[in-house]
């Protein structure tokens, strides 16, 4: 029943995570100008202890040149998490330069931390947040040692102990984050299926139609939409209810789902009508592929409460470039060859 074709599922995923990803990278955009602020507004501010202005302006210049050539002016668009987590650990390392000249580890600036941690346990994941945790221990050793000449046994206990916060954040952030995901995933899911009959809804639909249509167009591949109607759905549910109309819905589409090919998709378009991709498909393989699901759908019968309950369907076809260019052009043209099937078929009931 569920049988999404899994190349388009991939690139629905693929385009939602991208998506997820750049805004992710939005946000660690305006993470990296915020740090940036926060150590100006510190090293601008009256009675601030900073032992090398110089250091600091030199460091604020090298984030910043650095913010503006990785974010704004690289060559790769695509974002990715690997880019993501690259931005975390400059961050980690800035963070680390500009506490050595203003305080150590007793800096103001400490809890700047926080930001690149967050940031790793917000679209990184557990793992990597983890590792974040341990490098900023390492770093904020690294700033003690510069600071005290050495580490003892029991400042190195009092560091620790400083740094059990950082820890806990981390640990929180990384178990919302986890929630969230699950639960987007679910939201996704119901958002891009049919609840009745695990076919893609239309909205999941119209987006593989365009890439379809794009790739057409780029190629120039030929490609079929297929508008799929019950004939008889009213009468099934006049004579044995609506639970028998939903089972002859699923029937039929369990019946589209087996005979499509591996590179096609089906749809639920609304009610008892459906909505199929075919492919690189050209007029003659989707008459015969139309054909199949007709005469399937015509052979198998829906046992309910001791009745068997039959049903056929309309289909209509329109294949690009042939009949249209457009992909709601298509739509409409087969929208209208499936009328127009309906009409033929009650004219002359025995044609199929």
């Amino acid at each position: 029943m569920r049988k999404l074709r899994s190349h388009f599922v991939k690139d629905i995923t693929e385009d939602i995570e991208q998506d997820e990803i750049k805004g992710f990278a939005r946000s660690v955009a305006e993470v990296e100008w915020l740090l940036l602020i926060l150590v100006l507004l510190y090293l601008l501010a009256p009675g601030s202890l900073v032992e090398d202005r110089d250091r600091i302006i030199s460091i604020l210049v090298g984030f910043a040149v650095f913010t503006l050539i990785f974010r704004y002016l690289n060559f790769n668009r695509r974002q990715t998490r690997l880019k993501i987590a690259i931005e975390t650990l400059v961050m980690i390392g800035f963070t680390t330069a500009v506490l050595v000249p203003t305080g150590g580890p007793a800096s103001p600036l400490l809890n700047l931390f926080l930001l690149p941690i967050i940031v790793a346990a917000l679209t990184l994941g557990k793992w990597f947040s983890l590792s974040a945790v341990g490098l900023v221990s390492l770093c904020y050793v690294y700033v003690a040692a510069e600071t005290y000449g050495d580490v003892s046994l029991t400042n190195f206990s009092t560091l620790m102990v400083a740094l059990s916060p950082f820890l806990l954040v981390a640990f929180i952030t990384t178990m919302l984050a986890s929630d969230i995901h699950v639960a987007r995933g679910r939201i996704k899911s119901l958002s891009e299926t049919d609840e009745l009959t695990g076919l893609l809804n239309m909205r999941a639909f119209s987006r593989i139609h365009r890439r379809e249509h794009d790739k057409a167009e780029r190629y120039g591949r030929p490609y079929t939409v297929m508008l799929i109607d019950m004939d008889d759905l009213k009468k099934i549910n006049d004579r044995h209810g609506h639970d028998a109309g939903n089972r002859a819905i699923v029937l039929v589409a369990n019946v589209i789902a087996r005979i499509i090919r591996n590179t096609d998709v089906a749809a639920r378009y609304g009610g008892d009508e459906f909505v199929v991709l075919l492919s690189e498909a050209g007029v003659e393989e989707a008459n015969d592929i139309a054909r199949r699901i007709r005469n399937s759908i015509q052979n198998t019968s829906l046992e309910y409460q001791s009745h068997m309950v039959r049903t056929s369907v309309s289909v209509g076809l329109a294949n690009y470039p042939e009949d249209a260019s457009d992909p709601r052009k298509l739509v409409v043209k087969a929208d209208h060859e499936m009328y127009r099937d309906k009409e033929l078929r009650k004219s002359f009931p025995g044609k199929t």
